[in-house]
């Protein structure tokens, strides 16, 4: 099974850039035709959240256009810069298959990976939250699940990874989904976005993972105070692959050109 996970989109109006720097909307074009032209076909897409800007039907309406010309199915859950109820009124039924007591969570089973998506939207908040209800939610699924090799991706990742993002803004609730999400070691990882950069951390009994940008890279601050900044960063994505032996295994994907492929054999001089 191969996933490609994209995060962060931020697409805005049409002909216009994120902050009016980032070409967000071509670089969503990219990534989707990269996608499409892998050698292995990707079973699947997850876009983990920021579909959008600034909340609004018209920047999520322009999203679904682009992502429109993938050739496989996609799924996607709501991040900070997304309006719950635009992202359902625009996908649901579709890239958002279910909506449970209001938040956009669902799970997709026809897969030898079963894959739970969480709604960690926090309206008005940077930072990502995981309350009661949801938790409940999810202590459900997973039961339901039983051993099932299980993927849960999400906006938010439930830790701090060296931005402000996660550093300051915060997850309200992680230590309560730390805590069932350790109680069962089939997760096979934690599937996030937010950050704009690739990661990969340890975390409770899993491995948490979170998806480059596509095009704006956030810079490290590493403990240090100030405002987030980003860099225009070629736009990127993950491939996971699950592999017949029960193992998830991440690339990295930048797309832009690349000289060769070159075959490992001497160079006559």
């Amino acid at each position: 099974m191969l996933i490609a996970h994209i995060s962060d989109p931020h697409i805005t109006e049409r002909g216009t850039k994120a902050y009016g720097i980032a070409p967000m909307a071509e670089n969503l074009m990219l990534c989707v035709d990269h996608i499409n032209h892998q050698k292995m076909r990707p079973d699947l897409v997850l876009l983990s959240g920021d579909v959008t800007n600034d909340f609004n039907v018209n920047q999520a309406t322009y999203a679904r256009e682009i992502l429109a010309a993938l050739e496989v199915p996609y799924y996607l859950v709501p991040g900070n810069h997304d309006c719950r109820d635009v992202i359902w009124d625009v996908f649901g039924g579709a890239a958002c298959p279910s909506r449970q007591d209001g938040f956009i969570n669902y799970v997709i089973e026809d897969h030898p990976l079963r894959i739970i998506a969480l709604d960690s939207l926090h309206p008005g908040q940077s930072g990502g939250k995981f309350c009661p209800v949801r938790l409940q939610w999810l202590a459900d699924q997973l039961a339901a699940g039983g051993e099932r090799p299980t993927l849960i991706f999400l906006h938010h990742p439930p830790l701090k990874l060296g931005v402000p993002e996660t550093d300051v803004c915060g997850f309200i609730g992680a230590e309560a989904f730390g805590e069932l999400v350790q109680s069962y070691p089939n997760i096979q990882r934690v599937l996030c976005g937010h950050i704009h950069l690739d990661t990969h951390s340890q975390w409770r009994g899993t491995t948490v993972s979170t998806a480059p940008s596509i095009g704006m890279g956030l810079d490290l601050s590493l403990g240090q105070s100030g405002a987030s900044e980003f860099l225009l960063t070629p736009p990127g994505y993950m491939l996971h692959h699950w592999l017949p032996q029960g193992v998830l295994v991440s690339h990295s994907i930048q797309v832009r050109s690349f000289e060769g492929p070159f075959a490992f054999v001497p160079v006559e001089t």
